[in-house]
């Protein structure tokens, strides 16, 4: 018989840190540098994509080696939401390896909100084996400060389709703040510190009771600003009231309202064990998607090698003709089966030679809101000279 014996003494729960933030903020390559830093750690990735093919989980095996890292790839749909039927049955079997595990990191879909998961924490099965350690929500900083994080419109029935895509990306983008324990600016390398404070000032106006704000240059973050954070364990000395843990009220931080200070440094190496924690009001997370089914997801193959220039016009065409907000996956670029990289956020669109992988077909997601596959496969095929389906 596995397990303690009645009266034995019962593991410590292991700690569950979210990753979320919206499409092409850059968790996936956050990611692959905690794995690649995770000193001794031996981490669980559980890999949530809206879409069918996982390209996440391919990137993170790259960087991930030996058998220290476990990768749990979630395609379709949204992780812990209600038709998920793998989340439950997937924590219970890295709970029954308590012994080969000593950190759980759960990347959510750019459309999902991580109340799902922490609902699930929560719930009897997984309450005794695990315990949140935070939420991070990654922000593309650059796009923040453009303003395509905001919206104007006060009456969606009477919106125009780009007001649509700007109202349902703003409430999303909001809601995933709400949540946050700590967020982390990405994508600033180019940003002078006039722009990082006006981008951090921008995160506090909406989301007050972040506790903190950490900045990623070159898409790299301190392991110790990110894992063992230990936020929602009980204060020192607090009863213990069992294994159910509840995210209770967390109170307004010092300064809140204040501008935020340009220089991080005198909070890294946080203490942050014993602080109050979160009510995230778990209900939310149910409606977002079943209220706005507009959100859609496919993907298109070619098997035909692809010229990277005309290829890279092609995304750039379709993000401007079509609500396409995220592009992702590789190309073929010869006969031998060579591949690129294609990570496209809205008309950002790179293309890079490291890919590792062998490929005889192209293959490229697309997430947008009330996008046109058809218009898609056809505007790129057109511009490509090869056959898109």
């Amino acid at each position: 018989m596995s397990g303690p014996a009645a009266g034995g003494p019962v593991s410590a729960p292991v700690p569950v840190t979210i990753v979320t933030g919206f499409l092409g903020s850059g968790k996936t390559t956050l990611l692959r540098g905690l794995v690649e830093r995770r000193q001794t750690r031996r981490l669980a990735l559980l890999i949530n994509e809206f879409g069918e093919v996982s390209i996440d989980g391919l990137l993170l095996r790259e960087g991930a080696h030996g058998h220290e890292v476990q990768i749990h790839d979630f395609p379709h749909g949204l992780i812990a939401y209600g038709g998920d039927e793998r989340f439950v049955p997937t924590m219970l079997a890295i709970a029954a390896r308590r012994a080969q595990v000593d950190h759980v990191l759960i990347e959510t879909s750019g459309l999902a909100l991580p109340t799902a998961v922490m609902e699930l924490l929560q719930s009897p099965p997984l309450a005794a084996h695990f315990i949140l350690d935070a939420t991070l929500v990654v922000v593309d900083a650059p796009l923040l400060l453009s303003g395509q994080f905001t919206s104007d419109v006060a009456d969606g029935a009477n919106a125009a389709p780009g007001q649509m895509v700007a109202a349902s990306v703003a409430s999303l983008f909001e809601q995933q703040l709400e949540y946050a324990d700590v967020v982390v600016l990405n994508k600033i390398d180019e940003l002078d510190e006039d722009a990082l404070l006006l981008a951090e000032q921008r995160v506090r106006s909406r989301a007050p009771n972040v506790r903190f704000l950490e900045l990623a240059y070159g898409a790299q973050l301190d392991i110790r600003l990110a894992l063992g954070l230990r936020l929602h364990q009980p204060a020192a000395g607090a009863p213990d009231h069992g294994a159910a843990h509840t995210y209770t009220p967390l109170a307004a931080m010092p300064g809140t309202g204040m501008p935020a200070p340009v220089r991080q440094g005198p909070f890294n190496g946080h203490a942050h064990s014993g602080l109050s924690a979160h009510n995230h009001g778990l209900a939310t997370h149910r409606h977002f998607h079943e209220q706005d089914p507009g959100w859609l997801s496919f993907v298109l193959r070619c098997p035909s090698p692809q010229d990277p220039a005309l290829l890279k016009a092609a995304l750039l065409d379709a993000a401007r003709l079509e609500p396409v907000l995220r592009c992702k996956g590789f190309i073929r670029i010869d006969e031998g089966g060579n591949t690129m990289l294609v990570q496209a956020v809205r008309t950002r669109v790179a293309l890079s030679g490291d890919s590792r992988r062998q490929a005889m077909v192209s293959e490229l997601v697309f997430i947008g809101y009330h996008v046109s596959r058809s218009r898609v496969a056809a505007l790129v095929s057109a511009m490509t000279g090869t056959a898109w389906k």
